[in-house]
């Protein structure tokens, strides 16, 4: 089942007090209502009683789709720059729960499981889009950073995400999004086959896959960031 704890939110407009239900786990095996609102962006939105501007609670909490075979730590955008050692901790939450640490029955369950680490709801809400479409997230950051090099203007920069927005049997929609405002700033759309290309190339792609799966944070963006982690960590 899903948590929630009372607390109170400060709107950044008016100052007003705003009581709120904090979410600390979702879980939508029996109730994907949250899952839906994670999608379409309603999930941990509220308007402020006193001026009716939209307050949405920064992403921290664990969520659980069995049926997905998914399990994902979400934590806000700004605290990217720590993946190494967040990636960490949560390895360590994930054994425990479902891993070697937990009892039969959950690992078990952990063994159908895929664990994963994000920051910032378009990156969260990416994870559900691509699970629910059947596809491998992996490949799918292996695939932006093919389009980076297609792309004739690529509008990567501080802020600034790329994100499957919607998939169908056809075609990826992808985004620019600002992240902090979640506002696409420019869509476009890839056909299927450049996915299927990358899949047929595992040789390929396999130096990549290997640095893009070094832990739970699988985000081409961290390819970026420093050195990453060393071979002994």
């Amino acid at each position: 089942m899903s948590l929630f704890r009372e607390t109170t939110l400060t709107c950044p407009q008016c100052d007003h007090p705003i009581p709120f239900l904090e979410s600390d786990s979702v879980n939508v095996d029996r109730n994907p209502d949250p899952r839906d609102a994670i999608i379409d962006g309603s999930f941990q939105l509220v308007a402020c009683p006193s001026c009716e501007n939209a307050v949405r609670l920064e992403p921290q909490f664990n969520y659980l789709d069995t049926a997905d075979g998914l399990w994902i730590a979400g934590f806000p955008g700004r605290m990217m720059a720590d993946y190494l050692a967040l990636e960490d901790t949560i390895t360590d939450v994930f054994s425990n729960a479902y891993g070697a640490g937990a009892q039969s029955a959950a690992q078990r369950i952990g063994d159908t499981l895929t664990a994963r680490l994000t920051f910032g709801w378009p990156a969260l809400r990416e994870k559900l889009v691509l699970a629910q479409a059947g596809l491998d997230d992996v490949i799918v950051e292996m695939l932006k950073l093919d389009l980076l090099r297609r792309l004739p203007k690529a509008s990567m920069g501080p802020g600034m995400e790329l994100r499957v927005l919607a998939a169908n049997e056809t075609s990826l929609s992808f985004g620019w999004i600002l992240t902090n405002q979640e506002l696409v700033a420019q869509e476009f759309s890839v056909m299927r086959p450049l996915y299927a290309a990358i899949v047929d190339n595992p040789e390929g792609w396999a130096s990549i896959r290997a640095q893009l799966t070094d832990g739970p944070f699988v985000d081409m963006q961290k390819l970026y960031m420093g050195d990453g982690r060393k071979p002994s960590d």
